[in-house]
């Protein structure tokens, strides 16, 4: 009960934080061209949107199926990533939905190190992806236009050293830190942890085929995006896109909100205005952009329902292996 309370705490706290973004952006933009922004939307085009988003979340399910070395049936793995995409509709940030995959995929696999270390492996390959489109951008841009080039960079430093550090610092560390000092908790389960890492350290040609593969698809969710700013009326260089689509979505991911909502749309409003965009079209794409992750979260749920329902680990045996 103490758990539960703690997470609903933790769930309206980003509730609050959507909820206060979304107000101050509708007190300082002006609702009626936020308004008009949705009606640009025909239904051809955000059907489309959303028939393509699912796609490349196929794809990205086949991409984490991959890393991990297909343990799993491809099925049950793209049960899993689906239940994540449904998850995300109630649970607080990514790291939920990542959770609710992970333990689809432990049912079956039983090996939690191994799945922890897929999953944040397979998240820190996105970050890294989205780090490459803002440099990308940057280069693009070559300096001729507004932004924030510094911030970017800063970002992107953060996560190259944050992947670098996760697979080839964590595991010696670790490793060495529980093997002398007994006493410290969990150990069994750290070291299995460390392994799973070190395994995946040494598999680069891997590594590198997800990265490549987490690039396009982000590069195909830019594009998307891009569309429904379009439609709306916002026709800016792709280039600025590629810029600051990523680091708004970097962004979204600190926890203040529910997914990101309020805190993605006015970050990519902040960061493409510079370039000549008006805010409140900037924000209305974003907002019926997280319609389009709703409606996939929502579709989720019904994949989910469909195979079998619900996920449930019973025994010691499941809670000492979660993840």
């Amino acid at each position: 009960m103490a758990g539960r309370g703690k997470a609903l705490r933790k769930w309206g706290l980003r509730a609050a934080g959507s909820a206060v973004a979304l107000g101050l952006i509708f007190w300082f933009l002006p609702r009626e061209a936020i308004i008009e922004g949705f009606r640009r939307i025909s239904l051809p085009l955000f059907l489309g949107t959303l028939f393509i988003f699912c796609c490349a979340h196929v794809a990205a399910a086949t991409k984490w199926w991959w890393l991990m070395d297909r343990p799993i049936p491809f099925v049950t793995a793209l049960r899993a990533h689906f239940a994540g995409l449904a998850a995300n509709l109630c649970l607080p940030g990514a790291a939920g939905g990542d959770a609710v995959r992970a333990a689809v995929a432990h049912v079956s696999m039983r090996d939690g190190p191994r799945v922890a270390a897929g999953a944040i492996g397979d998240r820190m390959i996105d970050l890294v992806a989205l780090a490459i489109l803002m440099l990308t951008g940057i280069l693009l841009l070559g300096g001729k236009h507004g932004g924030n080039p510094a911030l970017a960079l800063a970002v992107a430093a953060l996560v190259f050293a944050g992947f670098a550090a996760a697979l080839y610092l964590f595991p010696p560390l670790a490793r060495k830190a529980w093997t002398r000092h007994s006493g410290l908790p969990a150990r069994a389960l750290v070291l299995r942890l460390s392994d799973a890492f070190a395994d995946l350290a040494r598999k680069p040609l891997r590594l590198f085929g997800a990265l490549v593969m987490s690039t396009a698809i982000q590069t195909v969710l830019v594009w998307l995006s891009v569309r429904l700013a379009e439609a709306v009326g916002v026709h800016l260089q792709f280039a600025a896109w590629l810029f600051a689509w990523p680091l708004a979505k970097i962004i979204a991911t600190l926890p203040l909100s529910l997914g990101g909502l309020g805190v993605r749309e006015s970050s990519l409003a902040a960061l493409l205005v510079p370039f000549g965009a008006a805010a409140a079209p900037v924000v209305a794409s974003g907002l019926i952009w997280q319609a389009v992750l709703w409606l996939a979260g929502l579709l989720g749920a019904a994949v989910l329902m469909a195979s079998g329902g619900g996920l449930i680990l019973r025994g010691p045996a499941a809670e000492e292996n979660s993840p």
